[in-house]
């Protein structure tokens, strides 16, 4: 009776039943891997939602792009980055979810598959489901640094791959690609005619990484197709308004034969409303302020972290070069769901690295993004997870 792109097994994990069970006896846990930044304290200043309240927005003249004073606000925030990307290259989205939603109906039938980075977030394979699109891997490797081997991307890729994902920088090992990177990645997929989607939602957050080292974005001419994701959720830290972006780059007849079909699937949709829409340019000029209290707790809760970790020999804290997570690389001498349980236990909830598809080692992702006081507190409970 149902479709094959919904999971056929709901089964909870031996995590999510431990949590339910001791949410249900009314245990406190204080929870590392809040991603949430309106329940992690940063919530929008009431001046700034105001601007939802626009008369104009009782009138609906969609555009299936996007409004173009919403369009121009999305390349000024480019601009103010030092990238030129020209509104006519922006389509609009409700969420990155959505715009990976578009990419694929967009670039993939029903049976190719597109490549993910592992590790990387989990929504992938989920997505892809959804609109009957399959999944293939290829690995980042560490050596010191995160970083990405085209030799081995190429390996990966099949006949009916479509398009390469990079999530830059990654959730959740905060690595951004580098310039020589991103570079030989462009020209196989260019060899190829395979796609570039770039998730670029954490890319205002650099917190350690060189600047120069890292590729400013895949907004920019590529030789390869190229789509750069951006929104709200992360950068203004407003997920509940529902806006996001695709930038278009590449050869000049594949860019606009992209758009065009990008526009012919987004009018079928005309997700985005118009009350944020209008509200796009007062938002992305305030996003300065909204991003430098968020910036200042990541990089606190880090030294918290690293810190704690100090006293500790066998732990390691990965360092992030951006994004709003760290890495606890613990002793193998125990998995990583088993740290996970102990930890729980103790009062604690933090993400087993098998959750992210690491593939090898013990890893624990902790979100940087909780509030201090609940970040300091949970500290004793993961070091003695991690090192148990």
């Amino acid at each position: 009776m149902f479709s094959e792109r919904t999971p056929r097994d709901f089964a909870e994990n031996a995590l999510s039943r431990r949590i339910a069970e001791l949410r249900g006896t009314g245990a406190r846990i204080l929870d590392l891997t809040e991603s949430n930044p309106t329940r992690a304290g940063f919530l929008a200043p009431p001046e700034l939602l105001n601007l939802l309240a626009d008369t104009r927005g009782a009138r609906y003249a969609p555009d299936s792009r996007g409004l173009r004073s919403a369009r121009e606000a999305v390349s000024r925030d480019y601009a103010a980055r030092g990238l030129s990307v020209d509104p006519e290259h922006i389509v609009l989205t409700a969420s990155s979810s959505e715009s990976y939603s578009l990419l694929f109906k967009l670039l993939a039938n029903p049976g190719d598959d597109v490549l993910v980075p592992t590790p990387s977030y989990p929504l992938f394979g989920y997505l892809a489901d959804l609109d009957s699109v399959r999944v293939r891997t290829y690995p980042l490797r560490f050596d010191h640094e995160w970083h990405l081997s085209v030799d081995a991307l190429a390996s990966s890729i099949g006949e009916r791959t479509r398009a390469v994902v990079v999530v830059h920088p990654n959730n959740p090992t905060g690595s951004f690609l580098k310039r020589p990177e991103a570079a030989a990645l462009a020209a196989a997929c260019a060899k190829r005619g395979i796609a570039i989607i770039s998730d670029e939602v954490f890319a205002d957050f650099d917190l350690f990484g060189d600047a120069g080292r890292r590729q400013p974005s895949f907004a920019l001419d590529s030789p390869a197709l190229s789509f750069s994701l951006g929104g709200l959720s992360k950068s203004c830290a407003l997920p509940q308004l529902k806006v996001g972006w695709i930038a278009v780059s590449g050869p000049v007849d594949l860019r606009q034969e992209a758009l065009i079909r990008l526009e012919f699937i987004a009018d079928t949709y005309l997700s985005v409303a118009t009350p944020v829409q209008l509200a796009l340019p007062g938002i992305l000029e305030a996003k300065p302020g909204l991003q430098a209290p968020i910036r200042a707790r990541l990089l606190r809760n880090l030294a918290a972290l690293k810190a704690s970790a100090s006293a500790h020999p066998e732990l390691s804290i990965v360092p992030p070069e951006g994004g709003w997570s760290a890495l606890v690389q613990c002793p193998a001498t125990r998995t990583d769901e088993e740290r996970s349980l102990i930890a729980l236990e103790s009062g604690v909830l933090v993400h087993p690295g098998h959750f992210f598809d690491f593939e090898s080692g013990c890893y624990l992702v902790v979100s940087l993004l909780c509030e201090t006081e609940v970040f300091d507190e949970a500290l004793p409970g993961l070091m003695n997870a991690a090192v148990r």
